[in-house]
């Protein structure tokens, strides 16, 4: 369920961007995977699994404390700007967990006043019925997986919920939670344009301040793709996949809901924090099963991943006090690729300053200006996007500027 081609040209957000490196000044986030689902669904290749013999909460907890301290040592004196709880399904986790998390993050560092909290949820009824506790825990943002807006749909996604309860949700969340965003996953097997333009318009109509609109893709090893490989799962592609995507940008954008990245549309300023801290290349944390992190220090930026597997990751974090797999140093190159590949989401694009401060790159002149000359490209005060015409060949884009 990832995303496909790429952008709308809007949203220059008021997100505060700062330095490269890894200051004390530059935003840090801190991302808590809890990696349990009811069950997995066909499309989704996450670090997720099921443990139908139900999950030691209090044994996870001390572990996610453990590794919390872990990564203070590692990223000490930052001042955390947001909090993302994702999984897997968070709204699993009782609102007592989520609280002594934020509550160890705000002792490990300095949690700013404004940071933002997001916790990822399920729509199902008694996952809603916890939301009371999350927004008192601290969650200030919840982002619901709805998937689809038809029960047909739901089912054939393999998701526990049906279209009235995800509409009830959304209401249910609008009243505990400021900040409110929804998922839907598109370009569904037998769905035609004029199918998910009513379905996305009705959804816009419930729509908060931000959505995520993701075009279903055939994910490695998922049961999706041993039926596609077998010629009984048809999903929309070529052209149609290429209209499904225009629709959605111009509907979002006549909505007030323009795209700022590949997959992902808000209301001007009600961007994630969290996500663009990605996107921009700064630092962040991730705790639990499978996370990945980002940390700089001494001028060098660190990749760090933890083991999969949950029950590997427990029996680690117990050990030594964390559960990291491998912990490898970026070379300047690599990081200024990585910056390239993920700023370039953005519809603000990069920031070719920053750019070359990582390894002092200086893209192609001569490549930029041939595709601004063929309107995939633009530049504007230092920064260089793509155009909504060079999204749809995004990666293409960044392979040949990265060359």
């Amino acid at each position: 369920m990832v995303t496909m081609p790429e952008l709308s040209p809007h949203a220059e957000t008021n997100y505060r961007q700062r330095s490269w490196g890894g200051t004390a000044e530059e935003p840090f986030g801190v991302y808590v995977h809890w990696p349990f689902c009811r069950a997995k669904c066909p499309y989704c290749d996450f670090n997720s699994h099921v443990r139908h013999g139900g999950v030691d909460e209090a044994k996870f907890l001390a572990a996610y404390l453990r590794e919390l301290a872990h990564f203070a040592s590692l990223a000490p004196r930052r001042s955390v700007t947001s909090i993302f709880f994702g999984g897997g399904t968070p709204s699993l986790m009782g609102a007592g967990i989520v609280a002594a998390i934020i509550d160890a993050i705000a002792n490990h560092w300095s949690l700013e006043r404004d940071a933002e909290i997001t916790l990822e949820a399920n729509p199902t009824s008694v996952e809603a019925e916890r939301f009371a506790g999350y927004a008192a825990a601290g969650v200030n943002r919840l982002s619901l997986g709805v998937q689809a807006l038809d029960d047909a749909s739901l089912k054939s996604l393999g998701r526990q919920h049906s279209a009235t309860e995800a509409l009830q949700a959304l209401a249910l969340a609008k009243r505990h939670f400021d900040r409110v965003s929804f998922d839907l996953i598109y370009a569904r097997e037998g769905q035609t344009a004029k199918a998910w333009a009513a379905e996305l318009r009705h959804a816009l109509s419930f729509a908060a301040d931000h959505l995520s609109l993701y075009q279903l893709t055939i994910e490695e090893g998922t049961p999706f793709a041993a039926r596609h490989d077998a010629g009984t799962l048809h999903i929309p592609n070529g052209a149609l996949a290429r209209a499904l995507y225009l629709l959605t940008q111009e509907l979002c954008e006549a909505a007030g809901l323009p795209a700022y990245e590949v997959s992902n549309h808000a209301r001007p300023g009600s961007e994630s924090h969290h996500n663009l801290l990605y996107w921009r290349g700064h630092d962040y944390a991730g705790i639990g099963p499978g996370a990945h992190s980002r940390i700089s220090s001494g001028g060098t930026k660190r990749a760090l991943s933890a083991i999969k597997s949950p029950e590997g990751w427990l029996a680690e974090v117990e050990a030594r006090g964390h559960g990291l797999a491998s912990d490898e140093a970026l070379a300047a190159e690599e990081s200024a690729e990585e910056y390239l590949l993920m700023g370039l989401r953005l519809s603000e694009g990069i920031d070719l300053a920053r750019l070359a401060a990582i390894d002092g790159r200086v893209l192609d002149e001569q490549r930029i200006g041939a595709f601004e000359s063929q309107g995939l490209l633009t530049r504007h005060a230092g920064k260089l996007a793509a155009t909504p015409k060079g999204r749809l060949v995004l990666n293409r884009l960044i392979l040949e500027l990265a060359a």
